[in-house]
């Protein structure tokens, strides 16, 4: 272990708060913050490899699903743990899918926080049970879901994002290059996989989704 601590997260405060934290009380010999992924990635090359990254979900280039993954690929040695606010199953099982080793929300205790940060040097893992019923993220933060993880095709994929954008079936039908029956007959499939009645359950069911298509 190298002693050393990267934050990255966009709010100067928060970042550098953490980054203190780290040091006084967590055993680490110096902490750095940086605001965005790409900063991440320069700090890393051009500074030196953190023994630990604490990483904000959401930064100001969208998820970070993409730095963890790079960062899990290139640097297996980085402990990275993900932050968010959200109480959203979903977000705790992307980050970890994407290489986090550990997860914790924004809300937790100082007390929670270190334990977490014991585990992850210990080369253990910290992903505590959700303890709270899931909330749909920020209007803005839109969580993006591939056609798969929801049982779909993605060609069902791309007719539900358009759905979900309140497109009626002949608008769907001409953007895609399909008969109406054809939407129908998605419409009805993709319905019945989601276990919903209408087009308003599918919406408020992905409320904060973002299909990948």
């Amino acid at each position: 272990m190298n002693g050393l601590a990267l934050v990255v997260d966009d709010h100067p405060l928060v970042a550098r708060g953490i980054a203190e934290y780290l040091v006084t009380h967590c055993g680490f010999a110096a902490a750095h913050s940086v605001s965005s992924g790409s900063e991440c990635l320069k700090f890393i090359g051009s500074e030196a490899v953190p023994e630990l990254a604490v990483i904000d979900f959401w930064l100001p280039e969208g998820t970070a699903l993409s730095l963890l993954r790079r960062l899990s690929s290139e640097w297996s040695d980085i402990r990275l743990l993900a932050v968010s606010g959200d109480e959203d199953a979903v977000v705790r099982r992307k980050a970890r899918e994407a290489g986090a080793h550990g997860f914790l929300r924004k809300q937790e205790t100082p007390d929670v926080f270190t334990k977490a940060i014991a585990a992850l040097r210990a080369d253990g893992t910290w992903f505590p049970p959700v303890s709270a019923p899931a909330s749909p993220p920020d209007a803005q933060r839109e969580l993006p879901i591939h056609p798969r993880e929801l049982g779909l095709t993605d060609r069902q994929g791309e007719v539900l994002a358009m759905m979900l954008r309140g497109l009626p079936n002949k608008q769907i039908a001409r953007k895609l290059s399909l008969s109406e029956t054809t939407v129908k007959e998605h419409v009805t499939n993709i319905l019945g996989r989601l276990g919903v009645a209408n087009r308003v359950e599918a919406i408020t069911r992905l409320r904060g989704r973002r299909i990948e298509v």
